[in-house]
């Protein structure tokens, strides 16, 4: 087994804030617990296991946690075969990995991230139930990509562990990290959720616990307008595609991008973002909804903008 990381974890919660800021006990944090069993879990979890620790991978279905296994055993012999990664090291990560369907088999984790649906409610119940059955130690973070983790904070007798750790998609390739900061949290427990960003070989970002953040809060308007734009049928959703391709220098123009992140997601943001600034320009487009509504939700179902048949 790779050798754990290091990194600061506070002593008991009972222990109130100051003394458990000033008297930290040094352990190591071997075990990670991941839930959800969509394409971020699976990709949180990958990353997680290169990085050097051991991974439960908690999923409501045993046929949706087999189903991430084989997506990481299939991303790391990609890997493999571009000679990124040895299949020793290949092996070696896939033997820390555990799955389960049973919520108690996450209560030795020194460090949970859940990735579930974007749903407030759903998320406070589910830190709710962590914290009742976590270690006093453990950290809970929330990948979530826009709804304020201070909600999820709050739910818990643990407010000043619990933090953002938001990945984005694909996880397994994209190198910034938005570790988020509710009014509640420590700032050693943002350290903490920084060192082990780090430890993963990715790029961490300190940002407020602020609807979006500092990506999406700047990304999702661009996006909505882009539908407006064609809404107003000032150029074809081809063209305004190829207009940011070749004139801004992006990967992908707005529509494919949506796509790939999902027309659902995507409202769900905007509607998040407009909650909270209630600014005209985060205000969902008529198009985007009508999507949604029709089933259309980018890759993931074959159809949104464009159809991937």
């Amino acid at each position: 087994m790779a050798e754990a990381r290091r990194i600061p974890i506070y002593p008991s919660s009972e222990v109130n804030l100051s003394l458990r800021t000033a008297n930290l006990v040094f352990m190591q944090i071997e075990k990670v617990g991941i839930i959800g069993s969509g394409v971020m879990g699976s990709g949180i979890a990958q990353v997680t296991l290169l990085g050097g620790y051991r991974v439960t991978l908690r999923s409501r279905e045993t046929a949706n946690a087999h189903t991430m296994v084989e997506q990481i055993k299939h991303s790391l012999s990609k890997m493999v075969k571009r000679d990124t990664l040895t299949g020793s090291a290949a092996d070696e990560a896939l033997s820390r990995l555990e799955i389960t369907t049973n919520m108690q088999d996450l209560q030795d984790s020194d460090l949970v991230i859940e990735s579930v649906i974007e749903d407030l409610e759903t998320k406070r119940e589910l830190f709710q139930r962590l914290d009742g059955l976590c270690k006093a130690n453990t950290i809970l973070a929330t990948n979530t990509s826009t709804l304020p983790v201070v909600e999820m904070a709050t739910a818990t007798k643990r407010p000043d562990l619990v933090c953002g750790i938001h990945f984005f998609n694909p996880a397994t390739q994209m190198k910034l990290v938005e570790v988020v900061a509710p009014i509640t949290v420590s700032e050693t427990t943002l350290d903490i959720a920084v060192s082990f960003v780090l430890s993963l070989g990715k790029e961490p970002v300190k940002v407020k616990d602020e609807a979006g953040f500092v990506v999406n809060a700047l990304l999702f308007p661009y996006l909505n307008s882009a539908i407006c734009m064609l809404e107003r049928h000032v150029a074809s959703m081809e063209e305004i595609d190829r207009s940011m391709q070749l004139g801004c220098g992006f990967p992908m123009g707005p529509f494919k991008l949506l796509d790939l992140i999902g027309l659902d997601t995507s409202l769900n943001v905007l509607e998040a973002l407009h909650f909270e600034s209630r600014s005209p320009s985060s205000v969902p487009a008529t198009t985007l909804r009508r999507l949604v509504a029709a089933g259309r939700l980018g890759r993931k179902s074959k159809h949104g903008f464009y159809d991937y048949e």
